[in-house]
């Protein structure tokens, strides 16, 4: 995940005295397209995607591939959840410690070892990071895209044409709620989704302060959505689950478990400082099996705390908070006490 020219633990720019984390744009913009003459066309089995577990922007795309019904049209495969200076790597044959679904040598090259070689196959001279999520096309054996918000809208689209009715009719960007879903993507990307590793990553104190008062802020902008809303449905805008629900999702699902201690997220936890984001995401998890079962807590957990030495050096991984995700109607004892009145 660095360019070629500086090391991949760079995450803030050794010469910006701002300390602040800057997220690179993605370089790979095609699309997936029904289009006349298209370069890629919507073809069953034509295209892969290499994800990381781990990874927040890599999972919104597992999940809209799961909610669509894309599992016979898209394979996957996962890296392992280590990021060291060569940046993602593949598992290999001897690796114990990667558990999931999908997490297997790279399946379309028997000889990569890296996410690197997939970025240099398809541009040689490439000198950006080296994400996941990557879509790539095995026909043409080219990177089609690594922007994960562009492929989350693509494949709410793209392979309609071929899908039932019942995968069909879910509709992650409605017409009649696009402007709802624009406006709350965007600050929920800036403030809270990014916010966390503007947080963490930050090298000044300054640069720490400024961006974890705005995450929280933030937060406490979602819950007030939430609970004004909770009598319209149980999703971000109501009845129907939309890309803004994967999005949010894909960020507070790890909050606790990583962004707290590891970023220095700890103004307030989700668990017991935000009832309502809670709520909405215990019911995502356990009600919905695609976003349970895109959730590997071993890959997040370790991924954080042994991949990013610089904020943890003797990389050790906290055992809490336990469990990773309480149950859909458990609380921790200080929210019991505030619903039953006590406190």
């Amino acid at each position: 995940m660095a360019s070629n020219s500086g090391k991949v633990t760079d995450w803030v720019d050794p010469k910006d005295k701002s300390g602040e984390f800057k997220r690179q744009v993605s370089s790979f913009r095609d699309w997936v397209s029904n289009e006349p003459n298209a370069r890629f066309p919507p073809e069953k089995g034509r295209y892969h995607v290499y994800i990381s577990y781990a990874c927040p922007w890599a999972t919104r795309v597992i999940i809209a591939r799961k909610l669509k019904g894309l599992e016979d049209f898209i394979t996957v495969s996962s890296v392992h959840w280590h990021l060291g200076e060569k940046g993602w790597r593949f598992p290999t044959a001897q690796d114990t410690d990667a558990e999931g679904e999908n997490v297997v040598p790279d399946p379309l090259h028997e000889d990569f070892t890296h996410m690197r070689q997939i970025y240099f196959e398809s541009a040689p001279d490439y000198t950006g990071r080296f994400t996941v999520p990557v879509l790539y096309d095995k026909k043409q054996n080219v990177i089609v895209n690594n922007e994960s918000s562009e492929i989350l809208r693509m494949l709410g689209t793209a392979f309609d044409d071929h899908l039932d009715e019942a995968h069909r009719s879910v509709v992650l960007y409605p017409t009649a709620l696009q402007s709802q879903i624009d406006e709350a993507n965007e600050w929920h990307y800036d403030k809270i989704n990014n916010g966390v590793y503007k947080s963490g990553f930050a090298t000044t104190q300054e640069a720490y302060e400024r961006n974890v008062t705005l995450l929280f802020e933030a937060l406490d902008k979602a819950e007030a959505h939430l609970a004004a809303t909770a009598a319209e449905g149980p999703y971000y805008l109501g009845k129907q689950l939309t890309e803004v629900d994967i999005r949010l999702f894909v960020t507070i699902i790890r909050f606790d478990p990583v962004y707290v201690q590891h970023f220095k997220c700890n103004i307030r936890d989700i668990r017991s400082g935000y009832p309502h984001i809670h709520k909405w995401m215990r019911n995502l998890y356990w009600n919905h099996p695609a976003f349970k079962d895109t959730t590997n807590f071993l890959h997040i957990k370790n991924h954080y705390t042994r991949s990013h030495t610089q904020i943890n050096p003797l990389s050790i991984t906290p055992v809490g908070p336990l469990p990773d995700i309480l149950p859909l109607d458990d609380d921790v004892p200080a929210a019991e006490a505030v619903k039953a009145g006590k406190v």
